[in-house]
């Protein structure tokens, strides 16, 4: 495993380096502070990547996320801040990035951020009847 500078994220070696394949992730319970009030933003995230070389540990991307929980936040802000930090550590083909914050003044935001390696093109999607 390799540890980054990113509060405590590791990573291990893709066991399938040779075929694409997609990694998907639910984090129900993400919070951080808003900004303006420092009231508590609570959110989903969810994590959808297609690993080359390395892929993220578990409970690391869990102790990472719980390190925004008493941080003053903007949504896109934080989300972005997430999808770099885990593009960088792992190099992925593709990473998507979804954060589903609840209401916070009568409004539900959903940000999605994304990440792509140059020259990656993804699979023609299959239709099964």
């Amino acid at each position: 495993m390799t540890q980054t500078s990113y509060s405590h994220l590791d990573t291990f070696p893709n066991p399938q380096q040779e075929v694409d394949y997609t990694i998907r992730m639910t984090i129900p319970e993400f919070t951080c502070l808003c900004p303006k009030t420092g009231q508590p933003d609570f959110a989903t995230f969810e994590l959808e990547y297609v690993p080359d070389r390395l892929c993220v540990e578990l409970k690391s991307l869990k102790l990472y996320m719980g390190s925004f929980r008493d941080r003053g936040a903007f949504h896109e802000a934080i989300t972005n801040e997430i999808a770099a930090d885990l593009a960088k550590l792992t190099q992925p083909r593709f990473l998507r990035l979804t954060g589903k914050f609840n209401v916070r003044g009568g409004i539900y935001t959903t940000i999605v951020a994304t990440r792509q390696q140059a020259g990656w093109n993804a699979p023609t999607p299959v239709s099964l009847p």
